[in-house]
């Protein structure tokens, strides 16, 4: 059995506020390895380990530092806070195993924050904008919500503010918390439409989500958005057959999403807005819809979960890591492109394709009797002015095909 690494958690009050057990472990260590601000919260006399911070960038760190020194035995890895919320605790689990560490957890800056604002912290989300754009936080903007939000360098606050404006919630209010449990923590409280300053690098926002006004359209994580939503030239999967589409999709955590024929990105968008930790591999072969696509992923909050690839299926899907779910929209009709999707699922992905064409739905009937699953005939009406009164009018019809591989 290899020599467990201690992992532990220290918060901005340093060595007063670990408890015996954190000590010890650190007192104990041979190697003690940690960011230097980190490294300078526990004094020389507390232990006799050999100190290395962490080079830059973490990935070669990952691949040797770590490795070497975990080996060796007696490490002792410092961590902010709670080590496995969002912290290197569950970095170190997946490259070590879970098996090999021992983690001293400590108060979490979310606890704290939660703490000194009196907010119920089960009821608060938590975004981390550490190494991710602040657009991220799109996705959390629905009136009354409470979040705390973890952000790196003096302007944390700053683009967080400035991706909230963006958004039309400039009168949410922000909640600047520096060196949260330090004997000189400072917390402010302004708005995002009055914020646009530095903070001390040790810091995180706490907003409660207000719009700017009543007409900004309500964006919520269930399917469905608002067609207006997206940047569109047309090619987009309208509100409601959206809505049933990802029903079929069904996301689930961890999961990837090929959207083939992405168009403005609104699936696989949705996708992710709806299962936090999902993403989405979109192809796209008109360069022009891919970087809309792009653009859109990013204002409603997932830049870093969907990728849009510049490519025309199947010929893209080649090269693509195997899906858990596939949407077909743009290309149902296109030679080969079913068959690759349910070549590429494993026993229990999930494929929908959508068909508005005689072609088309063709080709999902062929589908069908070759692989089982479901036909449904979506059909949408809606108001619009007939003159001086108003009629139902019908939009095409939608032939949706949706299976599960056994």
């Amino acid at each position: 059995m290899s020599a467990p690494v201690q992992v532990v958690g220290i918060g901005a009050d340093g060595w007063a506020g670990l408890g015996p057990a954190a000590r010890t472990a650190i007192a104990d260590a041979r190697s003690l390895l940690g960011s230097p601000r980190q490294l300078g919260l526990v004094p020389a006399e507390a232990t006799a380990a050999d100190r290395h911070a962490w080079p830059s960038p973490l990935r070669d760190a990952y691949a040797t530092t770590l490795p070497a020194l975990a080996d060796a035995g007696g490490l002792a890895v410092l961590a902010s806070g709670d080590p496995m919320l969002h912290g290197v605790g569950a970095t170190l689990a997946d490259r070590l195993g879970p098996g090999r560490l021992r983690v001293h957890p400590h108060v979490s800056a979310f606890q704290l924050a939660c703490a000194r604002l009196g907010w119920a912290a089960a009821t608060v989300e938590l975004v981390s904008a550490v190494a991710r754009p602040a657009d991220v936080v799109a996705t959390q903007l629905q009136p009354g919500r409470r979040l705390v939000a973890y952000v790196t360098g003096r302007d944390g606050a700053a683009r967080l503010a400035a991706a909230l404006r963006e958004r039309a919630h400039g009168a949410s209010t922000l909640v600047v918390a520096e060196r949260l449990g330090a004997p000189d923590e400072r917390v402010t409280r302004t708005t995002a439409a009055a914020f646009d300053g530095d903070a001390d690098p040790l810091h995180l926002v706490a907003v409660e989500v207000r719009p700017d006004h009543a007409g900004v359209p309500l964006l919520p994580r269930t399917p469905g958005l608002p067609d207006e939503a997206y940047a569109h030239d047309g090619q987009l999967t309208k509100r409601d057959v959206r809505a049933i589409t990802l029903a079929a999709l069904a996301p689930v955590p961890h999961a990837l999403l090929w959207d083939v024929g992405a168009g403005s990105g609104s699936v696989g968008i949705e996708w992710c807005r709806a299962e936090p930790t999902a993403r989405t591999l979109g192809f796209e072969p008109d360069p022009v819809r891919a970087a809309r696509a792009r653009e859109n992923a990013r204002t409603l909050g997932v830049p870093d979960r969907v990728e849009i690839r510049e490519g025309r299926a199947p010929d893209a899907l080649a090269q693509a890591p195997a899906p858990d779910a596939v949407f077909v929209g743009g290309a149902v009709s296109v030679p080969g492109v079913l068959d690759a999707a349910w070549s590429a699922l494993a026993p229990g992905g999930r494929l929908v394709a959508n068909a508005v064409t005689v072609e088309s739905e063709q080709a999902v009937i062929v589908a069908r009797a070759a692989h089982g699953g479901r036909l449904v005939r979506i059909q949408l009406a809606h108001a619009d002015a007939v003159g001086a009164f108003t009629a139902m009018r019908p939009a095409l019809p939608i032939t949706q095909w949706a299976v599960r591989k056994p």
